[in-house]
């Protein structure tokens, strides 16, 4: 019983990425998919490992629609002084109007458990702004889940521990909030930070059919498709969910923008095109920390897209899809 309510299972393992046959074929298996992956990574303007990597954004869907995606952001990161990462994700089956922590003391996935940190869990919870969340809770979301395997894969035979944290629907003000008690560990030599989110989820299961009428840079207004007002033939819809998506990217991207200017050019960004992030809270979280780093420490961040995807392309009211970008965050 102890051990059920310390450990928390790799719940989404045989669903959403490899588990299958016994624990030795399951792990070479899931190894062997991640390298893959990896591999695949093609060459950037500078090479791998980035030097001064401090944190990723990266998507968190299965792993045959986004582990390609996420491995752009898992290649970028040097792990040699690293010992704590967090990893903070959305909330996509509870509310909650702040963050929570994780009860447990180990997460298991396939390839390696990953022990979590607890000194630090308990700082957090000394603060008394974090909420904590039960087993089942904790068991039922993805969003952090789908980012172990990569984490254990990544620092392999590496002695590290995680925290963590699960983002609800908070405002930008909040998410300033926590980023300036995250920002002193951001700040440490040997520790990292995941971001995890998926960008624009398209179509009329998601109930966000966003479309601009024309490409950029045009300024038409954008319009919510509907089996009344279609496309244009002209301009395919994938081609706007490309758009709508690279806004946001470029927002976000530090510099030529402020990490405090990008907080609130997002916020007004999310607000006039209710693009369906869902990681937009831990994105704004992160934010949060670079501007209090930024602010009361005059570090200077940068933060550099490196890939983006789409599960399908749209090209009709009936078609949907989830897009993926992943980043690298350094200073």
């Amino acid at each position: 019983m102890f051990g059920h309510r310390s450990t928390r299972s790799a719940s989404h393992a045989g669903s959403w990425y490899t588990a299958e046959g016994n624990d030795e074929r399951c792990a070479s298996v899931l190894t062997a998919e991640l390298n893959k992956f990896l591999d695949k990574v093609g060459e950037t303007v500078e090479p791998y490992p980035i030097q001064g990597c401090k944190a990723i954004i990266a998507p968190h869907a299965g792993y045959s629609y986004s582990g390609p995606a996420a491995a752009w952001a898992y290649k970028s990161i040097d792990t040699s002084a690293i010992k704590r990462v967090f990893i903070l994700g959305p909330s996509h089956h509870f509310y909650l109007e702040g963050c929570a922590l994780s009860g447990c003391k180990e997460y298991e996935t396939p390839i390696g458990n990953l022990p979590l940190d607890l000194n630090t869990i308990k700082e957090l919870k000394a603060t008394g702004k974090f909420e904590s969340m039960g087993l089942q809770a904790d068991e039922d979301e993805h969003s952090i889940e789908m980012h172990l395997p990569y984490v254990r894969k990544i620092f392999e035979g590496k002695d590290i521990s995680i925290v963590p944290i699960v983002v609800g629907a908070i405002s930008q003000e909040v998410e300033a909030q926590f980023g300036s008690i995250l920002a002193p560990y951001l700040a440490s030599e040997d520790t990292f930070f995941v971001i995890s989110s998926d960008f624009c989820h398209w179509g009329t299961r998601f109930s966000y059919t966003y479309y601009y009428p024309e490409p950029a840079p045009s300024d038409a207004a954008g319009i919510r498709l509907s089996r009344g007002t279609g496309p244009s033939q002209s301009y395919p819809i994938h081609e706007s969910i490309s758009r709508l998506d690279h806004e946001a990217m470029d927002v976000l991207t530090v510099p030529p923008s402020t990490a405090i200017d990008a907080h609130t050019q997002f916020a007004k960004y999310l607000a006039r095109t209710k693009n369906t992030i869902c990681g937009r809270h831990p994105i704004g979280v992160l934010l949060g920390a670079l501007s209090a780093l930024q602010k009361d420490r005059d570090i200077k961040p940068e933060l550099k897209w490196v890939r983006y995807e789409q599960s399908s392309h749209c090209h009709s009211i009936r078609d949907s899809s989830v897009s993926y970008a992943s980043a690298f965050i350094r200073f």
